[in-house]
């Protein structure tokens, strides 16, 4: 699982918004997992401490955050091995568009994990850790995959003015969307990718991640 390091996010105003990693999306991605038996490792560029976006603790997740010990020394993404794991996961939050989307060993990992036959999944903001999975011979490694991400509308309805559309560059790079309704949830499954549209979508798309690596 590869969670943002980012702790904030330029807006398009050119101000600086704090951001992270969205709790949901991490601890029920991860519990959900866990339940089903599959061994989770966490990683951050650099191997840092994630930083949670405040906007996502309303009690219900602060202390399974707190008490998640894979946030607290988390691998470091540089280091991952594609050999030993069978699936690479990117839940989401603001934090991914800061870091992930620009991040070049992320998008080699996951080059190599969905050439390789791997299991490729993301969530929510996720995404936008797919931007950078570019082949060596220029190819974008989802070209013609179906997928959901955090809609334009909802981006809208939640009022943050982000500096680019996650879904708009992704469809420039040939991705086929397949919206769901604003807040619904929604997965998304091609082949071997797998996407959730937002974080109500968070159970839905770890459960059938878990059903798909059985």
């Amino acid at each position: 699982m590869v969670v943002s390091g980012a702790d904030s996010l330029t807006l398009a105003d050119g101000s600086a918004h704090p951001t992270g990693f969205w709790a949901e999306e991490v601890v029920e991605s991860v519990r959900v997992l866990r339940e089903a038996g599959v061994e989770v490792t966490v990683a951050t560029p650099g191997g840092v401490v994630p930083t949670v976006d405040k906007a996502s603790l309303d009690g219900k997740f602060d202390e399974a955050v707190a008490s998640l010990e894979d946030l607290r020394a988390p691998a470091a993404l540089s280091d991952v091995d594609a050999a030993g794991y069978d699936a690479i996961y990117l839940p989401g939050g603001h934090g991914p568009m800061a870091d992930l989307a620009f991040d070049a060993a992320l998008g080699a990992l996951l080059a190599e994990f969905y050439d390789g036959g791997k299991l490729v999944a993301a969530l929510c903001h996720g995404p936008a850790g797919l931007l950078g999975a570019v082949r060596e011979d220029g190819t974008f490694v989802f070209a013609g995959k179906e997928m959901a991400v955090f809609s334009d509308e909802e981006e809208r309805q939640g009022g943050l003015a982000v500096p680019y559309s996650v879904a708009g560059r992704l469809a420039d790079l040939g991705a086929r969307l397949a919206p769901g309704e604003p807040w619904s949830s929604t997965v998304v499954v091609d082949g071997r990718l797998v996407t959730g549209q937002n974080p109500q979508s968070t159970v839905a798309t770890a459960t059938r991640v878990a059903e798909l690596l059985a």
